[in-house]
């Protein structure tokens, strides 16, 4: 296995290279998306009883689903379901207070209690302030958590929103891929902080995540890893300074990925919503068809909401326009591919 200590430092550098544009790919396919409704962030089966009773007051559903990913070590699970829980309990706080209340211990609710604080601060213009004022909150948390790494992938986030330097990231990172290391959203932390801290090092954004996706067994979400450095360079202004070949190997990758889960299912939603997104970006419109076939109903709001407040209406706008463009018309306003200032990803 690459050593990932190595790995993080050797792509923090920020080098810049010009490569060349790709030539697009358009194909036909005769089935369209399933079904015409749509919905956002929908719930698995195994979240959605916890977010009902969270709705009523009881955090004990909640309490159980994640009790249940640390006894089985489900860490990519557990991930999303803590941030999923956490914005919920944003504007319905009152289980959680009472989950804290009635179990101060308990490291399931301290680690969404420790989520939801980090995310308000990424609200405020004085992010790294705030930030640092709970530092000593997020650091116990995960000093705490055993062998979790979803904690650290906290302290992750934490550490880029204030501006940590290189050695303290490192730090953090050490400790969280020693627990797990293909955790899919302690990668995703990291190749964020490289983004952040290397302002256009796109290739080596992309190197990173390549590097972690070569890396990980058949089937780790990580296989994705290089779809989301894609989708920054399609979106920063940074397409022209890598070869365009690895763009489409980056959706390849994804492709794959997606094809062995199941379909119309709201757990591989997130991962088929931003493959449709870098697919219509890269003018694959029949890739990104079967895509929207695939997801069926279940949007999500990233990727669209970078883009849209109604992050809903773009999903629903993208998903005609690529209809269109696969029956030989051209994409509706705003559908455009890779180039295009109303494309996908414009700013």
């Amino acid at each position: 296995m690459v050593d990932t200590m190595a790995r993080l430092r050797a792509f923090l550098p920020t080098p810049r290279l010009r490569g060349a544009s790709r030539r697009p790919v358009a194909g036909a396919l005769a089935c369209p998306p399933a079904g015409e409704e749509a919905l956002l962030d929908a719930p698995d089966d195994r979240l959605a009883p916890a977010l009902v009773a969270a709705a009523h007051g009881a955090h004990g559903p909640a309490a159980a689903l994640l009790a249940g990913t640390r006894d089985r070590a489900d860490w990519d699970h557990r991930d999303r379901y803590v941030s999923r829980l956490a914005a919920f309990a944003r504007s319905r706080p009152e289980w959680l207070r009472s989950w804290h209340a009635a179990a101060p211990d308990d490291p399931d609710g301290r680690l969404v209690t420790v989520r939801l604080a980090v995310d308000r601060c990424w609200e405020s213009p004085d992010r790294a302030g705030l930030l640092r004022e709970i530092a000593p909150m997020v650091t116990e948390a995960a000093e705490r958590g055993g062998d979790d790494p979803v904690p650290w992938r906290v302290a992750l986030d934490s550490a880029r929103g204030r501006g940590a330097g290189h050695a303290e990231f490192e730090r953090l990172w050490a400790e969280a891929v020693r627990r797990c290391p293909h955790h899919y959203g302690c990668h995703v932390a990291a190749l964020a902080y490289l983004a952040a801290a290397s302002p256009g090092a796109h290739r080596e954004c992309l190197d990173f995540a390549e590097t972690a996706a070569r890396d990980a067994p058949e089937g780790s979400p990580l296989r994705e890893l290089p779809l989301r450095a894609a989708f920054r360079c399609l979106t920063e202004g940074g397409a022209g300074a890598v070869d365009a070949a690895r763009l489409d190997t980056a959706a390849d990758l994804a492709l794959a990925l997606s094809a062995a889960q199941p379909a119309a299912d709201p757990w591989p939603a997130e991962l088929r919503n931003l493959l449709v997104y870098v697919l219509v970006r890269l003018e694959r419109w029949s890739d990104a068809l079967e895509q929207l076939r695939l997801t069926g109903p279940y949007a999500t709001s990233f990727p669209w909401d970078r883009e849209a407040d109604d992050a809903l209406g773009r999903f629903l706008q993208v998903r005609d326009g690529v209809r269109a463009a696969v029956a030989g018309r051209a994409p509706a306003a705003g559908c455009g591919g890779r180039g295009s200032p109303a494309g996908p990803g414009a700013h």
